[in-house]
């Protein structure tokens, strides 16, 4: 789960502009955590981030790492090159983690045969480094 760092093969990967509320989850892979956000009061974990806790409502959130551990939840692959410079096929996948059900983030699987590719395979994160932003992805768990 250690970050790795990428060549011109992809660069064709649309990056976040980072601000003080979503730097905490693009930067957090530079030491191969990955960090959502989770709130202090109750501890329930929130990904996309928001300001205040859909459970209790408070406002004391705080970036917490996670175990980088999870399940297919879905996924789809993508054999159209829409863009000629994205080689094709790729794989879009809805991957919920271990800390909370419904803790789900949408990512691309890497590293993966398709024909191995199943709802509820196991995954864990690596990253992608584009400068100071890591992009969070996953492979089959081994």
């Amino acid at each position: 789960m250690t970050p790795s760092d990428t060549g011109p093969e992809l660069s064709h990967r649309f990056l976040p502009d980072l601000t003080d509320f979503n730097r905490g989850f693009w930067t957090s892979g530079s030491d191969g955590v990955l960090r959502v956000r989770r709130c202090t009061a109750c501890g329930t974990w929130q990904h996309p981030p928001r300001v205040m806790c859909p459970q209790c409502r408070s406002r004391q959130l705080d970036w917490a790492g996670t175990a980088g551990v999870g399940s297919v939840y879905s996924y789809t692959v993508n054999w159209r090159p829409w863009n000629p410079v994205v080689p094709v096929p790729y794989v879009i996948a809805l991957v919920e983690l271990d800390e909370q059900a419904g803790l789900r983030l949408t990512t691309n699987l890497v590293n993966c045969d398709l024909s191995s590719l199943a709802i509820g395979l196991r995954v864990e994160v690596v990253f992608e480094a584009h400068g100071e932003i890591y992009v969070p992805l996953f492979q089959p768990l081994i």
